[in-house]
């Protein structure tokens, strides 16, 4: 008789099934995508989308489609890498995790996934790329410097730009404002306008500080790490300063955006979130070195990110 042979069986119990191919490793894998903070890439492409409606371009769904997906992929790609090379570094082992903060905590509990969530962060960014060169192809070879930095940015961003402050704290809101607004802008519109420029402006200054706020708590981490972010270099006194000034930016490109007529003065309808920032900027100035009283006003800082630029779009589409 032949001899009998034994099939492998993971921890599922599952003949020949990688972690990976069950469906609660799927859910881990992509969990560590960060799900809940890819809403911020719909808000910003809605925004490129409605400079270009107030500019008179009628959207083609296909197209919008593919922006969007393009732009999520870009998110999913960056948050993924984050999370696989934090892991690789030891980072994850040593960060305290908040709601905001710390990454996803799958890996370090997980490392069977690490190689898959590698995979998906390289998926993700080469069906990025390929979107944006089709996208170029079709609306101009302007898209391109955009694509191309925001290619960088991802790539770049966990490791070297995490080693200088006024990069690692502009990047987040270069890339997500001039870069994803503008570029969806572009993409359906086959040019550049000072509209999708002017509204580009909030959630650069937003958005680079959300990333900021949420370097807060893992400042002692990432100097072990070998990172020199702002909360490294400068101290958490100077960098809640920092914070406030970013906020006041915002608000202030919104009105000087109005007053020199690039955005129509619909769009000071972002202006209801400034009780908002003005209590995020107090919780913030008051508690830099407290995380546990931190935690409410980076909650409140998540929601100015979304819904400042969320009303500045339905101002351009009013």
């Amino acid at each position: 008789m032949p001899e009998a042979r034994i099939r492998p069986a993971t921890a599922s119990g599952s003949p020949l099934a990688s972690p990976s191919s069950t469906p609660s490793g799927m859910r881990l894998i992509l969990g560590a995508a960060r799900p809940r903070f890819l809403l911020l890439s719909p808000v910003c492409v809605s925004l490129g989308f409605a400079a270009a409606v107030a500019d008179g371009i009628r959207l083609d769904p296909m197209v919008s489609a593919l922006v969007l997906l393009g732009a999520i992929s870009a998110h999913v790609s960056v948050n993924t890498l984050n999370e696989y090379l934090d892991y690789r570094s030891g980072l994850d082992f040593l960060t305290v995790r908040t709601p905001f903060s710390g990454g996803s905590g799958i890996l370090p509990a997980h490392p069977e996934l690490a190689s898959a969530v590698l995979r998906l962060a390289r998926a993700s960014l080469g069906a990025a790329a390929l979107i944006g060169f089709w996208l170029a192809w079709r609306s101009g070879a302007g898209l391109l410097p955009l694509g191309l930095a925001g290619l960088a940015l991802i790539y770049f961003y966990t490791g070297p730009i995490n080693r200088h402050p006024w990069l690692c704290l502009i990047a987040p809101g270069l890339g997500f404002g001039p870069l994803m607004v503008t570029g969806s802008h572009y993409a359906v519109m086959g040019s550049y306008s000072s509209t999708a420029l002017a509204a580009s402006l909030i959630p650069l200054f937003l958005i680079s500080n959300l990333l900021l706020l949420n370097q807060f708590p893992d400042r002692e981490a990432d100097r072990e790490a070998g990172r020199r972010h702002p909360l490294i270099a400068w101290g958490l006194h100077r960098c809640s300063h920092v914070y406030a000034g970013l906020l006041a930016a915002a608000y202030l490109s919104l009105i000087l955006g109005v007053c020199l007529s690039f955005l129509p003065k619909t769009c000071l309808l972002g202006l209801a979130t400034l009780p908002l920032a003005l209590r995020a900027a107090r919780g913030v100035l008051r508690n830099a070195e407290n995380t546990a009283k931190l935690l409410p006003f980076m909650a409140v800082n998540v929601s100015l990110s979304l819904l400042t630029p969320a009303l500045v779009a339905c101002g351009l589409l009013f």
